[in-house]
Parts: C-alpha cells; structure tokens; sequence
C-alpha cells in the first residue's frame, strides 16, 4: 500500500487513543462527582494509566521491532475496544482504573509502534520533524475532540448520574474502526530489521546502554519535565474550571478544550516554524512566554463563590486565558523527540521510543500526583503556580541538549 495509508492509519490510532488518554482529567472530575472519592485519591488514576504504559513500553521497546509494528498497533486497538465495552457494564472506581491500566497498555503498543514507523515513511530529518508536529498536533485535535464527546453524555442537572458512561460505547466503535482501517494498511518494516541485534537480550540490553548516552539522558529529563508540566494541567484543569472558577461539570469539561486546541494549534504552527527557524530557540521563547502567562492569569482566577456558570459568555477571562499556556509550550515534545529519533539509526528506533514513552509516563504521573496533593491541601491556584519550577528546570536541560545534538551531528560529519 502507499505510503498515504499508512499516514492517515497512524494518525486515526493516535486519534483514538488521544481520547481516551486524556480523558483522565474529565474522569477525576466525574468519579468525584460520582463515586464521591477525593482529590488525591482521583489522582492515581494518572498513575493506573502512566504506569502501565512506562511498564509495557520498558518490556516491549527493546524487542517490538520483531513482534513487529503493524501487530503491536492491532492488538492495542482490539484489546481497548473490549475493555472500553465494559466500562458502563461495571460503574465502579475499580473499573475506571482498569480501563486506564488498559488504556495504557494499548497505548504504550500504539505510541513505541508509530514513533518508530515514522523514520519508515520519511525521507529526511526535516520530514520527520515536520510529521511528528503534525502528528502531535492531530494527537491534540482528538484530545479536543474528546472534551466535547465526554461533556455530551454528563447531565449537569444531575452530577451523580452514570449516564456519562455510555460515551465508551462511542469510544469502542471508534477503535474498531481504526482496527479496520490498519488491517488494509500495509507498513514496510524492513529497514526496522537493518543492523538489529541478533538476540533478544542484546537488544534489551542495547536500550539500556542507550539510557546512559549524554545525549540520550539529557532528552529523557526533557523529555520528563515536559510531560510533568503538560499532564498535570491537563489533567486537573476540568477540576479547576469547576471546584475554583465556579463551572458546572459539562462546561468545566469544554472549556478545558481550550487547552487541547491551544497546543493542536502551536504544534501545526511550529510544524511551519522549524522549518526556518532555529528549535532551541522557538521553544525556549514559548516557555519564557508560558511563565509569565502563568503569573499574568492565575491571580484572575478568584472564584466569588457565586452561582454556577453554565454558559461560555458568563466564564470569567481565567477560564480563557490560562488555557492558552498549551500553545506556548506545544512545539517542546515533539520538537526534541524528533531530534533524538533522527540522531539514532532505524533500528534503534524503537528502543528510543520505548524510553520516551516510559519517561514521559513516569513524568504525567509525578505531574499529576504532585498537582492532586496540591490542589487537596493548598488550592488549585497553588497548585499550577508549581508549574513555573519544571518550566525554569527545562529551559536549563534544553540548552544542555541543544549542545549535545549539534555535537553529534559534528561526529557524524566527521564519521
């Protein structure tokens, strides 16, 4: 098959699992609102959905080349759409972090197998940087998209009601579809299988040693500080909207899409913006630019204690702005994941991908956990003014790892 396929293949499985991931913040509010569990204990339900992909993607990187791409996206696309069809038969808390748990394992499948299938479906570095932003910023259309689909099913009249699980049903029929559409999409893995280690444990091993690379280690705390950043407002923004700023659930929930659609936005922009311009300096101007967003919106975020806002036109102008913080920091992750992957040879691909996936885990659930704990015992204010220290702490380590990159790209001149 073309290569055109397998383009629109990878960006629906993304798609369907950009929902469903990012759907964790809707669900920390709902189960609130349902189950009546608190803060903190809603708060591990990032770290049942980032555990399990941290888990699978150290198991599975280092040897996934030879299960083979294609498979791995299938069963991750199978898998989910059984467990999603029991989500609304099982209304439990137990359940919703089985389906994150779930949700982790077919994402962890889903996101080692396509980072590595794009070194197979490019042809240069700037092809690959520009597919991976565009990637990404498809990744946050069906985050964006997931707010609305979620917010259709929650009766604000009724915060306690089940209904709001149905949307699995919705959910399922989405990733068989996408199941479909891969069993016609065929990908070329042969290049994968180029100067791949004879054994299993030379590959495990092999990932490993990668760990330990300057440059390797610089974009694995980049890599964890963005995530950090990124996961723990997204997650605990719908919470924000509705326990600070005064929103019903429904519209606690859409107006979280501002953030979605604010990063799908600065990842299609900086798809443009690499292109031309230096990437250490595009991103460390978007964090600059995000810090001081920070300090400009939250103190417009008193809550009056008033009546519940159920229209757009009556949010006060922090449920606007604050949002805006995921365009100004969007170009940061996949911008750094395509300078590592493009800095390795196709075979390591894979490997690479298994460590952002696991590093980033690990970062959205320290993101999460921190900002939960926070938000319980000082206030959802304090909480995402802990933001401004993981954004002055990967200012430092971007800089660190612009100079390795170009130290490595004058190595291999030389070699």
């Amino acid at each position: 098959m073309s290569r055109w396929l397998v383009k629109i293949s990878l960006f629906l499985n993304y798609f369907v699992f950009a929902i469903l991931l990012n759907s964790v913040g809707t669900v920390i509010l709902q189960v609130q609102n349902t189950y009546g569990v608190s803060e903190s204990s809603a708060s591990v339900l990032e770290a049942f959905k980032d555990l399990p992909i941290a888990i699978t993607s150290f198991l599975v990187a280092s040897f996934i080349v030879r299960i083979g791409y294609r498979r791995a996206m299938l069963f991750a696309l199978g898998f989910i759409t059984l467990v999603a069809l029991m989500m609304p038969q099982l209304p439990t808390f137990w359940m919703a972090k089985a389906m994150f748990a779930a949700t982790g394992v077919g994402f962890a499948l889903v996101k080692v197998s396509v980072f590595a299938t794009l070194g197979l479906v490019t042809d240069s570095r700037k092809d690959h940087a520009s597919l991976m932003n565009f990637l990404e910023s498809f990744f946050m259309v069906g985050v964006l998209s997931g707010y609305f689909i979620f917010s259709a099913f929650v009766d604000d009249s009724d915060p306690s009601s089940l209904g709001w699980l149905n949307v699995y049903y919705v959910l399922a029929a989405m990733s068989l579809a996408a199941f479909i559409l891969l069993l016609f999409a065929k990908i070329d893995e042969r290049a994968a299988h180029v100067g791949e280690p004879e054994s299993l444990a030379d590959e495990f091993i092999g990932m490993l040693k990668l760990c330990i690379r300057p440059l390797v280690l610089v974009f694995i705390i980049s890599a964890f500080l963005y995530v950090l950043i990124e996961q723990s407002i997204m997650s605990w923004l719908p919470t924000f909207n509705s326990r600070i700023l005064n929103l019903a659930p429904s519209l606690s929930i859409q107006m979280a899409s501002i953030l979605a659609a604010s990063t799908a936005l600065g990842r299609f922009s900086a798809g443009f913006l690499l292109k031309h311009f230096d990437w250490l300096r595009v991103l460390v101007v978007g964090l600059v630019s995000a810090a001081i967003l920070v300090l400009v919106a939250l103190p417009l975020a008193g809550s009056d204690g008033g009546p519940v806002i159920t229209t757009w036109a009556a949010a006060p102008i922090a449920a606007f702005v604050f949002p805006l913080i995921g365009f100004l920091i969007a170009p940061v992750y996949p911008a750094i994941n395509s300078v590592i992957l493009s800095a390795l040879p196709a075979h390591q691909h894979g490997a690479m991908a298994g460590l952002i996936v696991v590093f980033s885990a690990l970062g959205g659930t320290t993101g999460s956990i921190i900002t939960g704990t926070l938000f319980e015992h000082f206030g959802g204010s304090t909480a995402f003014y802990f933001s401004l220290v993981p954004i002055t702490l990967i200012v430092i380590a971007l800089v660190i790892f612009k100079r390795l990159s170009d130290e490595h790209l004058e190595n291999e001149k030389v070699t």
